[in-house]
């Protein structure tokens, strides 16, 4: 009897074996590298730049990608619990969350492909355009200041309170003076209305509007800000990101743990390209390498035109 069971436990172990490398053989016969179809998580704050890359890679490959916004917390929370096998993330994992896919055996595949900058904006009333962090750190501390009414921002799990929390060195924002939404949108929209308040807001959302966005820019002022250790004002462009100087710049990492050669590799790969960095470059962000330009040198001018 005890000789059937172990028969029995081979074949379904055996069963078992074929069935997996069976989806394992149909899931690479329907994805490659630019074939097929995923799903990407994005962080909500640099959803304008995706989309395009997204567009383009479409229209160039025989894929598709659908993309799903969460906040930073969620999302990160989503890859550890592999919810989520491809994510577009401002920040790349922390030594924990590294330990974390060690032990499952995961060895994700961290791509910069971007700098970003999380701007502050106030309302187009608000004549003084000019801002010093050490103000906002000190707002995000509990402390009150009369040039700022209230922070805004999209969400409370989002990666713009993280890393304002991050800077002023704090665990949790203030219970007072501290408005939250779900979207950039949102906050753009909060500000647009609101005297005094201060939003805190993905650039990218500035700098790429829908036609919804773009009307409300219009009420706002995108404010310039002054470092820590500096006494200039610089603003969130690229030739600022490009300089080191606008104080609130952050990279943008895509992350793939899919643990094969499919569409998340090829996708990487496209963004952090030639094509895709020229996406980056024209979006207002800064890419992580400049693209090349071909420059053709004659030895003479040639006349087209008959005299």
């Amino acid at each position: 009897m005890l000789k059937y069971g172990k028969v029995f436990g081979l074949v379904v172990f055996v069963f078992l074996f074929a069935m997996c490398n069976q989806k394992s053989k149909n899931q690479s016969d329907k994805e490659s590298i630019l074939k097929g179809s995923i799903e990407i998580t994005v962080d909500e704050t640099v959803k304008p730049i995706v989309e395009d890359q997204v567009a383009v890679f479409e229209g160039t490959y025989d894929a598709k990608i659908s993309i799903k916004t969460k906040s930073e917390a969620e999302l990160i929370n989503d890859l550890i619990n592999q919810k989520a096998k491809v994510v577009i993330t401002t920040r790349d994992l922390t030594q924990e969350e590294k330990d974390k896919f060690a032990k499952s055996k995961i060895n994700p595949r961290v791509t910069p492909f971007a700098t970003d900058a999380i701007a502050l904006i106030a309302n187009k009333n608000n004549n003084d355009t000019l801002i010093a962090l050490k103000s906002v750190i000190d707002f995000m501390q509990g402390k009150s200041d009369p040039r700022i009414k209230g922070l805004v921002f999209d969400n409370p799990n989002s990666s713009t309170v993280r890393y304002m929390k991050d800077l002023a060195k704090v665990k949790e924002i203030p219970a007072n003076g501290v408005f939250s939404f779900k979207t950039n949108e949102e906050v753009i929209k909060f500000v647009s209305e609101n005297d005094g308040m201060v939003g805190v807001v993905g650039v990218n959302w500035l700098s790429q509007p829908s036609s919804n966005v773009a009307e409300l820019i219009k009420k706002i002022n995108v404010l310039s800000v002054k470092g820590l250790k500096d006494d200039k004002y610089y603003s969130p462009t690229q030739n600022d990101l490009a300089e080191l100087k606008y104080p609130l710049a952050r990279d943008l990492f895509i992350i793939n743990c899919q643990g094969y050669t499919g569409l998340g590799m090829g996708f990487a790969s496209f963004i952090s390209g030639d094509i895709g960095q020229r996406i980056v470059l024209k979006s207002g962000l800064l890419p992580i390498r400049t693209p090349g330009r071909k420059i053709q040198i004659r030895s003479q001018i040639i006349n087209d035109k008959e005299n």
